[in-house]
């Protein structure tokens, strides 16, 4: 399909690769804006891809509190240097991950953090769902590496759809940010505090719920 030049324009700033390389992409990808990136990734050939293996030590620990108190977030988000630490770009960016966080639930950063333990009991769990299904066999273990797919986009941050916009993962976020801001970026960790997680709550029944208003 022909690629037009606002489609370039719009891959060139997401991904801070050169004009021709965008065009090459776009036209591999049938000028899928999202699939045409992640070539240039591939390749090598995007800003984010050249920046990843730089170190990025400096940066910010944000917080995020939501819900009257009842939910809370810290999160450590790493740069290059402080100066783009302090930018007002960086900050609103980790912002949006410090609120897509509370609002997501996510339990790892990204993938490789998924505990072998963790990922072999859930491939189990999807292989019983396929058979109860009534699957063939052969393709059971297909199947699951398929669904296991699902599990990453529900559990793992960088896979996760960003709340704020549904149409890009945290990943694709993150890869604009980089190729926007000229730095590596890397979140590295985060802690999320659900008010009474982890207690036991106190049970009434309604009667006695009753009672204990009336005796007041």
């Amino acid at each position: 399909m022909a690629v037009t030049a606002a489609q370039v324009k719009e891959l060139r700033e997401k991904t801070g690769a050169g004009m021709l390389d965008c065009k090459k992409a776009l036209e591999e990808a049938n000028g899928d804006i999202t699939k045409a990136g992640e070539l240039l990734r591939e390749k090598g050939l995007s800003a984010a891809a050249n920046k990843a293996g730089r170190i990025a030590t400096e940066g910010a620990v944000e917080s995020y509190i939501h819900a009257g108190g009842k939910v809370g977030v810290l999160v450590e988000i790493n740069c290059e240097t402080d100066f783009v630490g302090k930018t007002d770009q960086f900050r609103t960016f980790c912002k949006d991950i410090a609120m897509h966080i509370a609002a997501a639930n996510p339990t790892y950063v990204r993938r490789e953090e998924v505990p072998t333990e963790a990922l072999e009991k859930e491939k189990e769990i999807l292989r019983n769902q396929a058979l109860n299904e009534g699957k063939p066999e052969k393709i059971i273990d297909k199947m699951v590496e398929g669904r296991i797919g699902k599990y990453y986009e529900e559990f793992c941050l960088m896979e996760q759809q960003f709340v704020k916009d549904p149409d890009k993962t945290i990943d694709q976020l993150l890869n604009e940010k980089i190729a926007a801001i000229g730095e590596n970026i890397s979140i590295r960790r985060f802690v999320r505090f659900g008010l009474g997680e982890g207690l036991e709550k106190k049970q009434e029944n309604f009667a006695e719920e009753v009672m204990s208003q009336v005796n007041l």
